[in-house]
């Protein structure tokens, strides 16, 4: 490392006598000796590469201290957006159940009402479907409450069976 202007730059000698000043300082960022090393010699290779900018007059030891602390805020920041491991682990996905056999299911029930004779398919949409009681139904459909219920148990009865005769 030979710097031939006067004015800028250092000397290999004055670098390598603020290595333990810069090892203690980067102790306070990483205890760990492996993450220490590393962010040393990243600071040392920073220093190395942009020594033309350094000034004379300036302290050597507070512009390494600089490099060190901008690189593990940088590296720092970095980490905080990273995520370790693939972004979309299959292992995290809960489980999602096929919609083809709902929809499947939901035609052959439509197939199921539309067998159903006329009087058994009004009385099951006016109660199971509008919501309407068995005395409103009745009333709309001019015919005894009693048969009212009838109709609607006959028509779930002939939908059961339709229905399960088609997951046999």
């Amino acid at each position: 490392m030979r710097n031939d202007d006067p004015e800028t730059g250092f000397t290999e000698a004055q670098l390598l006598e603020q290595i333990p000043a810069v090892r203690n300082f980067a102790r306070r960022f990483h205890p760990a000796p492996g993450d220490l090393d590393d962010l040393v010699q990243e600071t040392l290779t920073k220093a190395i590469s942009n020594s033309d900018k350094f000034r004379r007059g300036t302290q050597l030891r507070s512009w390494l201290f600089t490099i060190l602390r901008n690189s593990f805020c940088t590296k720092f920041g970095l980490s905080k957006r990273e995520t370790v491991g693939l972004v979309d682990d299959c292992a995290n996905r809960g489980v999602t159940q096929p919609t083809q056999e709902w929809n499947v299911r939901g035609r052959e029930l439509e197939e199921a009402l539309v067998s159903l004779p006329d009087r058994y398919r009004t009385a099951l949409e006016l109660v199971f479907i509008q919501g309407a009681s068995y005395e409103e139904a009745a009333k709309h459909c001019r015919c005894p409450v009693g048969t009212m219920k009838s109709r609607v148990n006959r028509a779930r009865l002939h939908l059961a069976k339709v229905l399960d005769a088609e997951d046999s």
